[in-house]
């Protein structure tokens, strides 16, 4: 039994209630799956983590009754490459265009969903798909997909402004109602058939509607700021924002899960809850420090493994789709090979802490992500982590990792950005300024476990000299292994070429390429 109350009042603000229902037991001969991915939700913001600002009872249920995964980490600090990590468990790198920011999905990179879907699974998904991408428009588009990679859209219902049924918390919020399209999405499969959902909140991705936490019941005091950005209360306010989004699309969550609790089906169910990449704040998103890829994660089911723990092991998305089609009893036919491992044997355990010791380590990185520099270029960083440590290499130091001077557009535009900007010549505040916009070393090299914030770079340093070099070893061989194109070449600058089909932005030339 759903260990939530049946009868749910939240806040007059979301105006929500749920209502118990009587069970309806339902035979299945597969396990369901739940997969909720929120957009732009660093690790540490749910109240199972600790968070005195966010409360968060949907993701809470999970972690408690399922398993908690303290290192999980996304395919890249943006969301169509994570996402495309995630979906093919490949890096975004052996993706080709179909791993890059607004680019596009080519037929070739099948995701684990059309498998399932193959496999007689019931396939379908609300809000954010895998994305963004540009799909196929019409026949010139030959080699594209056709349809989203994460499925059959379901997103007929949606909050309409004015209605006396919207209950939106913020301005800033989707108009899509995730539960009602979960629910017409379980409405359309047959008698028993077991189903894949794909419930993708655009919540918490800016924008947010500024002061929203005002008429959210929230304190500036609740809020732990980040050591890399100032404790200021433009900060802290903003923070509040991104906390009421998070909330709105854990509330979705916690519906469904009552749903499927309802019907007798949540016992069959895998959920699966985590974010794409970490918040849209400075120094956090589009970074691969700990706030940029470091997202929370917690699997249950309930007829599957055994839950209530806690587990250390460091674990990629790459790994996601393996795990999934193991546990469907499907193997990836058509899909390209697999490059994550699935962790089946990690979740079937009964041990808590490290499971696995042969996992020492995962693998993220990033290249474009919006159209922030002279002739579209990106950033490009590969990272590897461990338990303890997270090594990163900058491929391209000469560039800024914001972007170009001024608009630094790799930072969602935001109260915390514009502060920061504004206070540059604050001496309390350059420091940070700094942090966020200031050229990087080719080299970072943290002891996340002292210092999760990531600003004691530690390449170089004697003391941790084998360390450093294990870690660069283990990376340089799995890209080699993974063939990523910015090591093996033949053209190791690809990437930049990839066609982008959102927005572009106009730069000057930097003094560098002249």
């Amino acid at each position: 039994m759903l260990k939530l109350p049946t009868t749910l009042t939240l806040s007059m603000s979301t105006g929500l209630l749920l209502l118990g229902c009587q069970k309806q037991p339902t035979v299945v001969k597969q396990p369901n799956i739940l997969f909720v991915i929120n957009d732009d939700q660093s690790f540490v913001h749910t109240s199972f983590a600790g968070s005195k600002f966010v409360n968060t009872p949907g993701f809470d249920y999970i972690a408690k009754n399922g398993i908690y995964f303290n290192n999980c980490y996304a395919g890249s600090p943006g969301s169509a490459p994570s996402r495309s990590t995630l979906v093919t468990g490949r890096y975004h790198w052996q993706n080709e265009q179909s791993g890059q920011h607004g680019s596009s999905w080519m037929k070739k990179h099948v995701p684990f969903v059309d498998v399932l879907a193959a496999n007689g699974y019931h396939t379908g998904f609300t809000g954010k798909g895998v994305g963004p991408f540009q799909y196929a428009r019409n026949e010139n588009d030959s080699l594209w997909r056709k349809q989203n990679a994460a499925g059959q859209p379901y997103n007929k219902h949606r909050y309409k402004k004015g209605d006396p049924s919207d209950v939106r918390t913020a301005g800033g919020i989707e108009s899509i109602n995730y539960y009602e399209n979960f629910r017409d999405f379980l409405e359309h499969r047959n008698q028993n058939q077991s189903f894949y959902f794909w419930y993708g909140s655009t919540e918490p991705h800016r924008a947010y509607e500024k002061d929203s936490w005002k008429r959210n019941g929230k304190n500036l005091a609740d809020v732990d700021v980040p050591a890399f950005m100032p404790n200021s209360d433009v900060i802290r306010g903003d923070m509040l924002d991104y906390a009421v989004e998070i909330e709105w699309a854990d509330m979705h969550l916690t519906k469904m899960l009552h749903h499927l609790d309802s019907i007798g089906e949540l016992d069959n169910t895998i959920v699966i809850v985590t974010a794409d990449n970490g918040m849209a704040f400075p120094r956090a998103k589009a970074n691969c420090f700990e706030y940029g890829v470091h997202v929370p994660f917690a699997i249950s089911y309930p007829n599957g493994f055994p839950g209530k723990r806690q587990v250390n092991d460091p674990i990629s998305f790459a790994d996601i789709a393996p795990t999934l089609l193991e546990m469907a009893g499907v193997k990836p036919d058509g899909m390209l090979p697999i490059s994550g491992r699935s962790m089946v044997n990690i979740l079937k355990s009964t041990k808590e802490g490290i499971v696995d010791e042969t996992k020492k380590y995962v693998l993220a990185g990033r290249e474009r992500h919006s159209s922030s520099r002279w002739n579209n270029l990106g950033y490009p960083q590969r990272a590897i982590r461990s338990t303890e440590y997270l090594y990163i290499w900058n491929m391209k130091p000469e560039r800024y990792p914001a972007g170009a001077p001024d608009v630094y557009a790799d930072v969602d535009d935001s109260p915390s950005k514009f502060f920061l900007q504004e206070e540059e010549s604050n001496p309390e505040i350059a420091p940070y300024y700094e942090l966020t916009f200031g050229h990087r070393p080719e080299i970072e090299f943290y002891n996340i476990k002292d210092d999760p914030y990531c600003l004691n770079n530690l390449a170089g340093n004697t003391v941790y000299a084998t360390i450093e070099t294990e870690m660069r070893t283990a990376l340089m061989k799995e890209l080699e292994k993974s063939e990523d194109p910015r090591i093996v070449g033949p053209d190791k600058d690809v990437f930049e070429n990839y066609i982008r089909y959102l927005n572009m932005r106009e730069f000057p030339k930097p003094d560098w390429a002249k």
